[in-house]
């Protein structure tokens, strides 16, 4: 069990370009915390210097109130999953799994009722006698998992596990981590790029990009309320529609059309942004028209892509509408009470 906190955390490899720019954070013991964020926004540097992987350049880091900067990782009793598995290929999936202890010279005894404890939890059992390249994916990184709770670690790392899976067995590992962490007392921190992970698996997710955080929140507050355009346009798919335009009195002004927001905006310039499935087909009179240019008919679900003046948006049917065309000039009515406003300059929320 442990609770983190990271007082102005930065990194520099050379010493004048920073990659993690002064993060600050606290994670509550047992809490399962996502890092998110587009690629060499820092996330995995800053899950590594938790880790005690990587050095920390400058800030502190409290494991438990405890400063931990200079300890080793079986000091701070963190434990890794990685992408790659990692795992041992001569060695036998037991052998994998109870390596940490077998180096740790623990009774023999007491190693093999921990590891039957382990392969019970992820369901190895059967493959315990077996090596690595005998298994798939998911049960590579099942035993990777395995390596990693066997030390029984105060934090549990993770540093996109999934990303070398195929869709239909990310989510059978995405339950299994999910049932996991029943069964575990650990801190869970997870990295990830991929959003469906993010919003089922987190407590609470982490939006870096640049070496900052962006936003903290629970993945409704981060999908309902992103606090800037960056975490709006990052959460969610399709991308969230964006339209730049100027304020005249209590009216949007576009290119394409004008909107009344019903209220005041004391900015000039301003974005408005709505979400693809805050956008409603209509067919009595309204100023938001466009072409349907192509139409991604998902099962469950339609995406519309529209154009109107080399200008595109999408739009998201929770239903197919076979009746819809490609080339069908629609007219579409905003959900009012599911805008967002941004300032246009800083891109920071109204």
């Amino acid at each position: 069990m442990a609770s983190l906190k990271l007082k102005n955390i930065k990194k520099t490899y050379d010493g004048k370009k920073f990659i993690i720019k002064g993060v600050d954070l606290e994670i509550k013991d047992k809490e399962f915390i996502i890092f998110v964020g587009p690629s060499g926004c820092g996330k995995s540097t800053m899950l590594r210097m938790i880790a005690g992987l990587e050095e920390i350049t400058d800030g502190e880091l409290y494991i438990n109130d405890e400063l931990v900067n200079n300890f080793s990782p079986q000091e701070r009793k963190t434990a890794m999953v990685f992408q790659s598995y990692a795992l041992y290929p001569h060695m036998t999936i037991y052998d994998n799994i109870a390596f940490s202890l077998k180096l740790k010279k623990v009774n023999p005894d007491i190693i093999k009722k921990k590891v039957e404890e382990v392969s019970k939890i992820l369901d190895l059992d059967e493959f315990l006698k077996r090596k690595p390249a005998s298994l798939s994916g998911g049960q590579r990184q099942r035993v990777a998992i395995g390596r990693a709770i066997i030390r029984e670690p105060k934090v549990l790392l993770f540093d996109e596990p999934l990303s070398n899976l195929d869709a239909k067995l990310r989510n059978r590992m995405r339950f299994e981590i999910s049932k996991l962490r029943k069964n575990l007392n650990s801190t869970f921190v997870y990295v990830t790029h991929d959003q469906v992970e993010a919003m089922t698996l987190a407590d609470r997710i982490v939006v870096f990009n640049d070496g900052h955080i962006q936003q903290v929140g629970t993945p409704m507050d981060l999908y309902d309320k992103p606090s800037n355009l960056f975490v709006a346009g990052f959460i969610g798919s399709p991308q969230i529609n964006s339209f730049k335009g100027t304020i005249e009195g209590t009216t949007f002004k576009h290119e394409l059309f004008s909107y009344n927001l019903n209220k005041t905006v004391t900015h000039k310039e301003i974005i408005l942004a709505i979400r693809s499935e805050h956008i409603e087909i209509v067919t009595e009179n309204e100023d938001i028209t466009g072409e349907v240019i192509l139409i991604e008919t998902l099962g469950n679900e339609t995406i519309l892509w529209i154009e109107n003046n080399n200008f595109d948006f999408k739009i998201r049917l929770n239903a197919p509408d076979n009746k819809i065309k490609n080339g069908d000039k629609l007219k579409f009515k905003f959900q009012s009470e599911n805008i967002h406003l941004f300032n246009a300059e800083t891109e920071v929320r109204i």
